[in-house]
């Protein structure tokens, strides 16, 4: 009987090592397989932090080309009022009233009366509708404002 005791705890141990064995070998596997998929992990982290950089410095120079952009439209729309300043500047001042009374954006009119010496400007306004003359000065207050603002 001791025997066949001997013999089934034999057995059962040899089959315990052979189970252990598969089980050591399977966590093995499954630890490299983590492994692989963390280095793949913190490549693509990598990647993903150099696009970043990439998608920042884009994102710079798109910003620094608008400001150009604008900076340029500006310059071409101030240059345009002042060419139109100086064509209202040589009409008959009652002329050039009557043509900003009728103009339907008071912005515009105030920006060629802006852009006009004041002698002259002051000649037209005389000839401009008390309407537009009221609108025209409110934003010729508010762009004096802003001129002052930018220049301190």
């Amino acid at each position: 009987m001791r025997r066949l005791a001997l013999s089934i705890l034999g057995t059962v141990l040899t089959v315990g090592l052979a189970f252990s064995q598969v089980d050591k070998k399977e966590i093995e596997k499954e630890i490299k397989r983590l492994e692989k998929l963390r280095q793949e992990v913190i490549q693509l982290i990598k990647k993903n932090e150099e696009l970043k950089k990439q998608l920042e410095e884009e994102k710079k120079k798109l910003e620094a080309e608008r400001k150009a952009f604008e900076k340029e439209k500006k310059k071409f729309i101030d240059e345009k009022y002042k060419r139109l300043a100086k064509v209202f500047e040589k009409m008959d001042p009652e002329l050039a009233g009557q043509k900003i009374s009728k103009m339907t954006d008071p912005v515009k009119a105030a920006l060629i009366i802006y852009n006009m010496k004041p002698s002259k400007a002051g000649a037209v306004m005389d000839n401009v509708s008390p309407e537009m003359v009221n609108k025209i000065v409110e934003i010729l207050t508010t762009l004096k404002q802003k001129d002052k603002k930018s220049k301190g």
